[in-house]
């Protein structure tokens, strides 16, 4: 039988700082003060991640709070294969079903609300207009991909990931890490050279 000590030793990784294991540990006994220490440390990096995968950030606070909510009891799957970080990203990936529907859904209504306002003035071809506008014909080109598609595209070129860490929150084969990425290439390209032609 395995003890707590060695239960515990499992739960870290190297690279995590030297009381990582003790915090896993009282994470697993469901302390409040264990949570918000993880949060703490590792808040930013989620939302980050969650803002990538949602392009919104109301819907990306919403997904770091499930996340969290959640810890308690996700912290029984991790097995120290990772870093504390990297699992958490893994559980984000895992929970942001429902948080990629709604974001979806925020964005076609705020578009549709968007096109009924006249314009009060017409908008001067800058720069900033330029990446906005590309940054959400790519949030637009994302929402029509499958979500297992989506996370790993945010992850792998957005986020710069290697494919064994995708793999690794994902929990899939590197090999269907590679081929979501090139799927979600090819659909995007297409979305996005799409757009281009019709306007």
């Amino acid at each position: 039988m395995t003890s707590l000590v060695e239960t515990r030793a499992a739960s870290a990784e190297p690279d995590d700082p030297p009381d990582v294991v003790d915090l896993v540990w009282r994470l697993r006994a469901n302390e409040r003060s264990a949570v918000a220490e993880v949060y703490d440390r590792h808040h930013e990096v989620l939302r980050r991640f969650a803002r990538r995968l949602l392009g919104n950030d109301a819907a990306a606070e919403d997904l770091v709070h499930d996340v969290f909510l959640h810890l308690p009891k996700a912290i029984r799957r991790f097995e120290g294969r990772s870093s504390l970080r990297t699992f958490l990203v893994s559980v984000a990936a895992n929970r942001c079903r429902h948080h990629v529907r709604a974001a979806i859904r925020y964005r076609r209504a705020t578009e549709r609300y968007a096109e009924h306002r006249a314009p009060t003035r017409p908008v001067q071809p800058d720069e900033r207009h330029a990446q906005r506008e590309m940054a959400e014909r790519l949030a637009r080109a994302l929402d029509e991909l499958p979500v297992d598609q989506r996370v790993a595209f945010v992850l792998s070129v957005i986020e710069g990931r290697t494919n064994a860490e995708v793999a690794l929150i994902t929990d899939v084969p590197e090999v269907t890490v590679r081929t979501r990425v090139l799927r979600a290439r090819q659909k995007l390209k297409a979305l996005l050279e799409g757009e281009r032609t019709d306007g």
